[in-house]
């Protein structure tokens, strides 16, 4: 009798964090690194989900970092950061904004440190990624898709 309650209750566990991607390219130097001027930064960030297995998702949060002097690149930094989650018997109406904004929201500081670590390790000064509000994101992803959907 309990190992069928233990079968319907809600499980959200954290399987793993882990650097799934990570590639710097400075093009032009060492030429442009002698320039005085202040380079354009330009960030995206994106999130992604996919299922893994029955009840195992991985949902990965990437971000893009490309600063430029002029139309010259200085350095393009691009890091994707990979988490396992096991997410079970949870209405469906809710397993969108677990994998948009709850999964995301762990994964991102990860992200944060790699792009960070990456950027120093390669003779800059570290770019630090704003907080990210995932909630407005996701929200803001709905209304689009729903806006998409009514055209």
């Amino acid at each position: 009798m309990t190992d069928a309650v233990a079968d319907t209750n809600p499980v959200f566990q954290i399987q793993r964090v882990y650097l799934k991607e990570a590639s710097l390219e400075q093009p032009n130097s060492p030429a442009i690194l002698l320039q005085q001027e202040q380079p354009s930064v330009d960030i995206q960030l994106g999130v992604e989900a996919t299922p893994a297995a029955d009840g195992v998702y991985e949902v990965c949060v990437s971000a893009t970092v490309h600063t430029k002097i002029g139309d010259k690149t200085v350095f393009l930094a691009e890091c994707k950061q990979g988490g396992i989650f096991e997410i079970r018997n949870l209405p469906e109406d809710q397993m969108g904004p677990i994998m948009g904004i709850a999964c995301p929201q762990i994964v991102y500081p990860y992200l944060r440190a790699s792009m960070a670590d990456l950027i120093t390790r390669a003779g800059f000064p570290p770019v630090h990624l704003a907080e990210i509000n995932f909630q407005a994101m996701y929200e803001q992803q709905q209304a689009q898709q729903a806006g998409a959907t009514a055209q």
